[in-house]
């Protein structure tokens, strides 16, 4: 399995209409046909991918985006976050993330805002503000929503119950009344007023 495979199915076969959808029959194809590629790429393989644009794009889709979807709500979601995180700012940092252009490029940020680093959230709104201008306003909302439970708790609460981390009642409450969902429509109001 090669970068090239990955870019044709996540960009052309899964595509816009399918990035955020959740669906079952999806998560189960991508297992099939990726999960020891993404082991590989966990225990350090694939590291030549990492030296061009469309490998290091391919790379942190497979490790941020496609690993969510093989372990959906459960802790392997999360288990390569630190290397996907590592690769799009390398690819950020070298430009790259210029050179590929939208929306794919978006799969460069996201890392950014599924990082549970403020610094990180920052980062991710001002790049796809600056570089996202066609297609960023549905990845701004979002981004600026990672960003506003980022500063509220430091933390994705979404993710305690697979993460196997307590939750405080500030944070059960979130989960209770909407959580990311009720920031998003409050973002969503704020802009429409």
């Amino acid at each position: 399995m090669g970068p090239e495979d990955i870019l044709s199915f996540w960009l052309d076969e899964v595509g816009p209409e399918g990035w955020y959808k959740q669906s079952s029959e999806l998560d189960d194809e991508i297992r099939s046909r990726f999960e020891t590629t993404l082991t590989s790429a966990a225990e350090g393989r694939y590291s030549l991918w990492l030296t061009y644009p469309s490998g290091a794009l391919a790379y942190t889709i497979l490790t941020d985006q496609l690993s969510r979807n093989m372990y959906r709500d459960t802790a392997g979601a999360f288990a390569t976050d630190r290397i996907a995180l590592a690769a799009a700012k390398s690819a950020i940092n070298n430009g790259w993330d210029l050179k590929i252009d939208e929306p794919a490029r978006q799969f460069f940020y996201l890392p950014l805002m599924h990082s549970e680093s403020l610094c990180d959230q920052d980062r991710c709104v001002r790049l796809i503000c600056e570089r996202m201008p066609k297609h960023g306003a549905v990845n701004l909302l979002h981004a600026r929503a990672h960003r506003a439970v980022i500063r509220q708790f430091g933390r994705f609460p979404t993710r305690n119950d697979a993460l196997n981390r307590a939750s405080n009642k500030l944070e059960s409450d979130y989960v209770s009344t909407g959580g990311y969902g009720r920031i998003v429509r409050d973002l969503q109001e704020a802009q429409a007023a």
